[in-house]
């Protein structure tokens, strides 16, 4: 059907973006490598929207929008705990060119806009107080460890944000889900 031809060729173009463009491209060359490269981890969130209603529409931006914020912060925790390994590859990861405390800081930043954009999504989409709700509580905490890491960007507590990010984004998700299936009732 269309909807799914539109959200197939999404994701072909997505894993071609992320294939030629970040990893064989960007990687190797930019500190804004990873700023860049997530806008192919963020397109499941369109594929997903296309896939069920045949079209990209203000939800499934924002929601896009959502995921390419979270993965600066999500993937240079993981470098800055990894950051003597992209040094030695050669990688220019943000914490390897900028060091530990630019890292941080940009990590605490890109937090604080993932959680603005994700409480945004009851003006766009047809989710509530269920998902506002688990949007601030999730927020909060992400923020807050996300200040932890800025105060002291050591290795233990950029595996924790990493961690954290991960089950953030799980839980963000699942309550735009829960939310709209209460909705549908």
């Amino acid at each position: 059907s269309v909807p799914n031809l539109f959200a197939a060729s999404l994701t072909l173009a997505a894993a071609v973006f992320y294939v030629f463009v970040y990893t064989i491209w960007l990687k190797p060359r930019t500190v804004q490598n990873i700023v860049i490269g997530g806008a192919a981890g963020a397109v499941p969130a369109l594929v997903g929207w296309a896939a069920v209603t045949g079209g990209i529409g203000a939800g499934a931006a924002l929601l896009f929008a959502v995921v390419f914020c979270w993965t600066p912060a999500h993937f240079w925790a993981l470098a800055l705990r990894y950051r003597d390994d992209y040094a030695a590859g050669g990688f220019p990861m943000l914490p390897v060119v900028r060091g530990a405390a630019a890292a941080a800081t940009q990590i605490l930043g890109y937090a604080v806009l993932v959680v603005a954009l994700s409480l945004l999504l009851p003006l766009v989409a047809s989710v509530g107080v269920v998902y506002l709700a688990a949007a601030s509580a999730l927020g909060l905490v992400f923020i807050m460890q996300g200040v932890r890491l800025r105060q002291d960007p050591n290795a233990e507590r950029a595996i924790a944000f990493f961690t954290l990010s991960n089950i953030y984004l799980a839980l963000l998700f699942t309550a735009v889900a829960v939310d709209v299936l209460i909705h549908a009732r």
